[in-house]
């Protein structure tokens, strides 16, 4: 099933042109008959005429796409003039000067050019002509470095060495590689346009103003206990600095500055710099704390970089003023509302939001700053958490834990110390706001605690009897713990009736039972209409970023108004099934409303045969036990009505769900049922269907042992699920079934754009898989995946790797794609050719990392045995928070959503790199999230139009789906394999630690400790059997 929702990644827009002038007066004069000769960025060298525009370097690294001359020597205007003509070599990479700027206005001159000589090989043919003709010029395509084994012609490694020698750059800086720019203005291929809103709001700013960053130091006057420094909380250095600042407003103007709650403070006056002392009083009976707060100027940020930037009159994007203008626009929030992450909500809660258990769910706003072909804009979005109630913990307790009685604690303690464990606490019997984290329960009940005497300590104090006498207050609940609060070695018991749970504490939204996780689930799926408005509301809140007078303040202001931009929606392709019947291949078109096709009638394009296979009945001793004798010949036909053959199984064992609870039986389960089979059969076991009465997380180690160990394919389903035997139901079975014993489900009926006609193409996805917040030991998980078929390209196989614990880089990414490649040969005979690379999960802060890390070490990789096929490196974001919403009823669909095939790619996004967003999949709930594609690199030249259609004809290919995906399949794909990769190393924990993986801290650091060895990743190795098949589906 698709996920609801849909995907989605944060991204910024707009477009650029870029123009050539006069003559090819670059270095070696490489001049082109249509301009191709001078039409390059000043950032670029254009090589000699006669050589090889393929512009090799001995750095092997390269700016942009380059253009290549055609033979006699015409050469296409691009980002660098001359040809492929020549020597016809490999290309390489030119370093791009980054104190020079693009020109990237529209208008094109031509420039006379000579003769290259003819081209030769892949290497040498020039790129053919975009699908639409643009006033623009098109993106040239950049080349790869020459064979070792090939020479190198003396005047390239002279140009190079003049280009090197005329650049003031370091050579870090000098030999890394910025995004391309967009090819074209933009797609025209469309079959509708519609009108849309954008949740981006323009923000104008005055670009002669000045932003002074501070950076801020604050610590106590008293030394600290043990020698120690106490890190202060975030909470506690924003009322340090709000008091000094209340106390000093000639001086240090409160609504004048913005402070991030750590080290920075962003002024829009100059502040004087120095060290002030604070004294801050926390509570009636503690005496005052004093800090030494310290201000330093660091850097003065002018605007005019940043207008600079967004007038593309600087290729260098100006982080440190957006850092600056992101924290202005969160001061206000933050002085109203109550920060949870990225997001800000209420410190109040709506009694209908209640999820109960003493949870609520809670509306609040997110939102960045992103530079747009528009300019800047405020990017904002409602989000929805889910809290635990600000309460008095008793009552928290009643609510929170079934059954719970206080006159019975001692049978509940386990489960409160769980519950309440570090939670943080508000104090009722003396005045003070201090938050308190809850270390535990003390080991003895109220009426039996005491404490030494400060003023006699041979002599004790019972803790009901200071109570009463320091605060007045009688204790009711004598004969259960209190909490312990205490923190530097300094004792702090407090009875629970005088606690409250604090605001804003995020319930982790996967321990929600199925009725409050399906509550909050229905809060956040709010309606277009519904989500626009309330967007709206939000940006004109008083309490919101534009609230406050704070950011006129810097000489910002908001237009509290949506973007309205046109959209286009690209027509649905039409998809090849077989008949039931016959079996012979069939056109299908699609519903253009929705985008879905139905199987009634129709059959896979090649269904796999099935002679071997088993079942293991897990429900057997369960009242919802498997109807098996009802459940397997339904399955049987349905395979059959698809064209699937499927024997009767080999087997069936029956057993009890129990044995999930214990490792070593279920393996030797697993292999003694494989190895009866294989005799049975006369061959492996082509997959294994096992039926559970439950969800069971010993799931996850029946996957893990299967996968990397005894090498079977597993299906796995419910019992209740599978009695109703719902055709629906099974059809979804059958399609899982045949794409992962290496059968086609549906397929393009025409090649995908840009690739008819030509050599193999493999496209390869990736993502990495990162533990939750809360674990701070578990490793991260890198997945692999690539395509091993062409062209119907739909077969994937996957690689798995742990790594540094919340590594985004992708530390052995070359490795991996080596061995995709290696399969890809050994399947086909070949290596593919051209390469279109996916990747997930990264910001734009992370692209640098991407292009100039991991793309390096894929061709690294693929250098080391003369392998250079063509890349293109997309990166497909789905976090982020732009919405669209249909101005009319005949802009968008029945449900309220924008159409399936929407794109849009002016006004929002980039103001000259290539990136889009699309929306490829139905939302039938909520509100459809497009995902932001941003290519990072093009060997291919693509044009918007080429690219958009590819990605969405590629949507159509999910092999579990009879819809269209929101996520482009490799990185849908790629996602999947990395979550299971973080299963098999939640199985591996649960047999170090069979209480549970997270309540043993030496078995996490000790089993995390060997994630860079070898024998760890053995332990993610999948079995040779699964290596090329799609068990992941």
């Amino acid at each position: 099933m698709e996920r609801g929702g849909g995907y989605g990644g944060r991204g910024t827009g707009g477009r650029g042109g870029y123009r050539g002038r006069g003559r090819g007066r670059g270095r070696g004069r490489g001049r082109g008959r249509d301009g191709s000769g001078d039409q390059q960025l000043p950032h670029q060298t254009v090589l000699a005429r006669g050589q090889s525009g393929a512009h090799w370097n001995p750095t092997n690294t390269q700016v942009g796409p380059y253009e290549g001359t055609e033979q006699g020597g015409a050469a296409r205007g691009g980002y660098t003039g001359g040809g492929h003509g020549g020597i016809g070599g490999r290309a390489g990479w030119v370093p791009r000067p980054q104190s020079e700027r693009p020109d990237y206005s529209y208008a094109g001159e031509s420039a006379r050019g000579g003769s290259g000589g003819p081209g030769g090989g892949p290497w040498g043919r020039a790129r053919r002509p975009a699908a639409a003709p643009s006033p623009g010029p098109q993106v040239n395509e950049p080349a790869l470095p020459l064979s070792p084994t090939q020479p190198l012609p003396e005047s390239v490694v002279m140009n190079v060495s003049e280009q090197l020698a005329s650049t003031s750059l370091s050579p870090e800086n000098r030999n890394r590689h910025n995004p391309i720019m967009r090819p074209d203005r933009g797609g025209v291929a469309a079959v509708a346009t519609v009108r849309l809103h954008v949740n981006h709001f323009r923000v104008e700013f005055n670009p002669e103003s000045t932003i002074r960053h501070y950076d801020i130091d604050v610590r106590p006057m008293e030394s600290p206990r043990h020698g120690r420094p106490v890190k202060l909380s975030k909470s506690l250095l924003s009322t340090i600095r709000k008091k000094l600042f209340t106390d000093n407003p000639s001086q240090l103007p409160l609504l004048m500055t913005a402070y991030d709650g750590e080290k920075n403070i962003f002024s829009a006056v100059r502040l004087p710099e120095g060290e002030y002392k604070v004294e801050l009083s926390e509570g009636e009976d503690m005496k005052s704390r004093k800090f030494m707060f310290s201000i330093k100027l660091v850097n003065e940020l002018k605007l005019c970089k940043l207008r600079d930037y967004l007038t593309k009159n600087a290729s260098s994007i100006p982080r440190d003023i957006l850092q600056g203008m992101d924290v202005v626009m969160k001061e206000n929030p933050g002085l109203h509302m109550i920060p949870a992450g990225r997001s800000f909500h209420p410190a109040e809660s709506s009694p209908e939001d209640d999820l109960g258990f003493g949870i609520t769910a809670s509306s609040g706003i997110q939102y960045s700053l992103k530079p747009t072909f528009q300019g800047l804009a405020l990017c904002l979005d409602y989000t929805v958490l889910a809290f635990r109630k600000r309460m008095p913990v008793i009552e928290f307790l009643v609510e929170h834990i079934c059954g719970f009685n206080v006159n019975n604690f001692g049978r509940f303690r386990r489960d409160v110390e769980q519950v309440l464990r570090n939670l943080k606490v508000t104090v009722t019997h003396r005045l003070t706001k201090q938050k308190y984290p809850i270390v535990g329960l003390t080991t003895h009940n109220t009426i039996n605690i005491s404490f030494p005497d400060a003023n006699a300590p041979q002599e004790r104090i019972r803790l009901v009897d200071y109570f009463r006498e320091k605060y007045n207050k009688n204790i009711t609940y004598l004969d259960i713990p209190c909490l312990d609060l205490s923190k530097n070695n300094r004792m702090n018991y407090v009875p629970m009736e005088f606690c409250v749970l604090a605001e804003g504490q995020v319930y982790p939204k996967e321990n929600l039972d199925r009725e409050a996780a399906y509550l909050l689930k229905e809060i956040s799926l709010a309606k277009p209409h519904v989500r626009q408005s309330k967007i709206c509301g939000m940006v004109r809140s008083e309490d919101g970023p534009c609230g406050g007078n704070i950011i006129q303040n810097f000489g910002i202001e908001v237009d509290t108004r949506m973007t309205p931009v046109i959209g286009r929606v690209i027509g649905p392709p039409v998809l090849k099934l077989a008949a039931s019947t016959t079996g012979k291949l069939m056109k299908i078109t699609v519903d253009k409303l929705n985008c879905q096709w139905n199987l009634v009638g129709k059959a896979v394009v090649e269904g796999k045969s099935i002679e071997r296979w088993a079942v293991i009945d897990f429900s057997y001793a369960d009242r919802a036990r498997l109807n098996y004798d009802s459940f397997i010949p339904k399955l049987r036909e349905r395979c059959r009505s698809l064209r699937m053959k499927m024997e009767e199984p080999l087997l069936c064992q029956k057993t009890r769900m129990q044995i999930f609870s214990d490792g070593n039986a279920l393996r030797q389960l697993l292999e003694e049922v494989t190895s009866r089979a294989y005799k049975l059969g006369g061959g492996n076991l082509q997959f294994l269907l096992c039926v559970m009465s439950r969800k069971d997380d010993g799931y996850n180690y029946l996957k893990w042992v299967s996968e990397t160990k005894i090498g079977v394919v597993t299906q796995c389903c419910l019992s209740n699920h599978a009695n109703k035997g719902h055709d629906q139901y099974l059809a979804n079975l059958a399609l899982k079934i045949n794409a992962k014993l290496g059968g086609s489900n549906v397929e393009l009926n025409d090649r995908l754009p840009h690739f008819r006609g030509e050599g193999h193409v493999m496209f390869v996805g990736a993502d990495v898989n990162h533990p939750g917040s809360h674990n701070k030991t578990s490793p991260s998980i890198a997945a692999v995946v690539a395509t091993v078929n062409w062209p119907e390209a739909n077969r994937y196989a996957a690689r798995v790797r742990p790594q540094s614990h919340r590594k985004e880089k992708i530390l052995q990414f070359g490795e991996m794609c080596l061995e995709l490649v290696e399969s890809y040969a050994r399947l086909n005979n070949v290596k593919p050719e051209k390469i279109l690379l996916f990747r997930d999960g990264v910001s734009e802060g992370q692209f640098d990392m991407v292009l100039n890390e991991e793309l390096m070490d894929i061709k690294s990789a693929f250098g080391k045995i003369n392998y250079f096929p063509t890349i293109t490196l997309i990166v497909a974001q789905k976090r982020h928070q732009t919405r669209f919403f249909p101005e009319g009823k005949k802009d968008g669909g029945p449900s309220g959503n924008i159409s399936p095939g929407t794109v849009v790619d002016t006004q929002i996004v980039h103001p000259f790199e290539f990136d889009f967003y699309l929306c490829s999949h139905y939302g039938s709930i909520g509100t459809s999230k497009p995902t932001h594609y941003h290519v990072l690199w093009d060997e291919h030249g693509f044009s918007s139009d080429e690219l958009q259609k590819l990605i969405y004809d590629m949507c159509f290919t999910f092999a579990r789906c009879t819809k269209p995906v929101s996520l482009v399949p490799p990185v849908y794909y790629a996602d999947l394999v990395a979550y299971r990769g973080r299963l098999y190393y939640q199985a591996m924990m649960e047999k170090l630690s069979p209480l549970s993986a997270s309540s043993s801290s030496s078995s996490l650091a000790s089993l995390s400790s060997l994630s860079s060895t070898a024998s760890f990743h053995e332990l993610f190795k999948l079995h040779a059997d699964l290596e090329n098949m799609m068990f992941f589906v």
